[in-house]
């Protein structure tokens, strides 16, 4: 049920609430809106990932399964796109927001998308996995 609730917070920040807020908004209250959006997805996600990494691995422990499974990677792989997506490359894009660095925000914001999509699908392959149980 975690990985579903996950999913379903993913679909609902990346296609409902960011857009809707840049629609209702102007730009710079929109951004902050979104920026304070993908702080707190963040954190959830990284919650949720490390949470379902220990159940897996304690399943792991106890011989229900063996140590890499999808289950396993597909958190992981999750985990390590939120790490990358929001808190790597957030310094960087406020970075290029304020003219430093050597990437524009633009390029910097694709990327983060980037991730951010990936993690989605990821996560969505793995409620779907753990829905058949």
């Amino acid at each position: 049920m975690l990985a579903a609730l996950w999913a379903g917070m993913l679909l609902c920040v990346g296609l409902v609430a960011a857009p809707s807020a840049f629609a209702a908004l102007e730009r710079p209250m929109a951004g902050l809106v979104v920026a304070q959006l993908f702080q707190r997805e963040a954190m959830l996600s990284m919650f949720a990932a490390l949470l379902l990494i220990l159940m897996e691995r304690r399943l792991a422990r106890d011989g229900a399964r063996p140590a890499i499974t999808p289950e396993f990677m597909l958190p992981s792989a999750a985990l390590f796109c939120t790490v990358a997506g929001y808190y790597a490359l957030q310094p960087m894009m406020a970075a290029a927001k304020a003219g430093q660095g050597d990437w524009s925000f633009m390029t910097l914001h694709t990327i983060s998308l980037l991730f951010f999509g990936v993690k989605g699908l990821l996560v969505l392959a793995l409620a779907w996995r753990l829905g058949g149980r």
